[in-house]
């Protein structure tokens, strides 16, 4: 069960993000309120993933790690923004990391 709750902190952290781009430095009402409700609901998201018992450094590395990864995408695909070689490698390096943590914390 933590698990899906991490997975809600994960998808509102990142429509936060991108409805931040969109918001256009907060000049734009619906994408900026957007933000704020998404990272509240992230942050509570979260907690609640803690509170069930996830442990705090596989949470946030595992949330962090898959935000990056999906904001990079979409920003890509959403904002027409480059993503070269590089960023993908380490795109793929940050995830190879937060799954060795995830891994040794199963030990």
């Amino acid at each position: 069960m933590p698990w899906l709750f991490l997975a809600g902190a994960i998808v509102s952290e990142v429509v936060a993000t991108l409805a931040l781009k969109a918001s256009d430095g907060f000049s734009r009402l619906v994408p900026s309120v957007v933000v704020v409700v998404g990272y509240v609901v992230a942050f509570a998201m979260l907690s609640q993933a803690l509170t069930r018992g996830m442990a705090v450094g596989v949470a946030y590395g595992v949330w962090a790690a898959v935000g990056v990864a999906l904001v990079a995408i979409a920003g890509a695909v959403l904002f027409g923004e480059s993503m070269t070689a590089i960023q993908v490698g380490g795109i793929a390096l940050v995830i190879a990391g937060v799954l060795a943590i995830e891994l040794g914390a199963a030990h």
